[in-house]
């Protein structure tokens, strides 16, 4: 009973993060039943990035603070869910309306001018939000960010048809079931409700964006990919941040 908790757990760490947790091969289902665990990959960059922000604040300007820990959690997550953000502002920018043709351009390695803007942009504002909540010593915040942002793809994870037959994002899609976005949002309104009503509309509003992003690449794509996952947590996140900082 502890292994079949653990190995799902320890594959949400594995594919979310760059944590030595796990070297060998992820099974299709312990990827699909880790989506219960994303919150709780969330919980732990969330406190990785809160003790940094205690540490480096008031000793720096806050926009500094915010440009380490962003380049913090990148390094954390390896820049997969950016990653996303570019291949899929490339794939838009420079696949005409061809369903197949944006899907070849997603996977491609390179990146182009459209993603490589997106991806300035995002980071931009991610940075500038993060300032706002060190400058207001707002904790809370840089801890339920990273939380909302990976709960908020889990519904479009299970609920959307994936674009492609084949591809890690088709794992989580193909196993995950409704009752791990239940266990997800469980997990994730303990964590609101600990850290207080406050953070309850931003979250509303970032698992907004996240599925508003869903269903307008559906749209352009036929389904949804790993790359819009990752894109999807990308918003999600700025959509929390930004919102946090205008509900006090």
């Amino acid at each position: 009973m502890r292994l079949s908790i653990l190995r799902p757990l320890v594959a949400a760490f594995a594919f979310l993060t760059r944590l030595p947790v796990w070297s060998g091969p992820l099974r299709d289902e312990d990827l699909g039943r880790s989506l219960t665990f994303f919150p709780i990959v969330g919980l732990v960059l969330g406190l990785v990035l809160t003790g940094a922000a205690s540490l480096l604040a008031g000793a720096v300007a806050p926009t500094i603070v915010a440009v380490v820990l962003v380049a913090l959690l990148a390094a954390l997550t390896g820049g997969l869910h950016l990653d996303g953000v570019a291949d899929v502002f490339d794939a838009l920018g420079g696949g005409r309306g061809d369903k197949q043709r944006m899907l070849d351009i997603m996977r491609d390695s390179r990146i182009g001018a459209h993603g490589a803007a997106a991806l300035v942009l995002l980071l931009l504002a991610k940075v500038f939000a993060v300032a706002e909540a060190v400058a207001r010593r707002d904790l809370v915040c840089l801890l339920a960010f990273p939380v909302v942002g990976r709960w908020a793809v889990t519904p479009a994870v299970v609920f959307f048809p994936y674009a492609r037959a084949e591809g890690t994002g088709r794992a989580f899609n193909g196993e995950a079931r409704p009752w791990e976005v239940a266990g997800a949002t469980v997990l994730t309104a303990g964590v609101l409700v600990a850290l207080g009503p406050r953070l309850l509309v931003p979250a509303a509003g970032a698992l907004g964006a996240a599925t508003v992003l869903a269903l307008w690449l559906r749209r352009r794509l036929g389904g949804l990919t790993g790359d819009v996952y990752g894109a999807a947590i990308e918003l999600a996140e700025v959509v929390m941040l930004v919102l946090a900082s205008a509900v006090r």
